[in-house]
């Protein structure tokens, strides 16, 4: 029995060359996905979606300790994912953009279905 292989045609090719992500950006979206592949980083971000919020009130209402809190706040924002301004003693994080709360709302949709 011999296997049948389908060709590529032009208009395909032009695509695949056009729009596949260069391995840099590849890595740099693998590297954001990882942000959400941990239970602890969705709740932080949740939470952030709807309010900004300090590590105190993040580890009250996420019921997480500070340093877990605030090694994963670092993560995500090493990632672009929160943005944080100081307030004296206080570092109030929020989500860098609202695509952020986009994915999770896409996530939660996807999920339900």
């Amino acid at each position: 029995m011999s296997e049948q292989y389908l060709a590529i045609d032009n208009a395909t090719l032009f695509n695949l060359q056009y729009y596949m992500p260069e391995q840099t950006t590849l890595r740099q979206l693998a590297n954001a996905f990882s942000a959400f592949s941990d239970k602890t980083r969705l709740e932080i971000l949740s939470a952030l979606a709807l309010s900004p919020m300090c590590v105190g009130e993040l580890s009250r209402y996420l019921k997480l300790n500070q340093t877990t809190l605030s090694h994963q706040l670092r993560l995500l924002k090493d990632i672009g994912a929160v943005t944080y301004k100081r307030y004296g003693k206080i570092i109030v994080y929020k989500l860098k953009d609202d695509i952020i709360s986009e994915i999770l709302s896409r996530g939660v949709d996807f999920i339900l279905k």
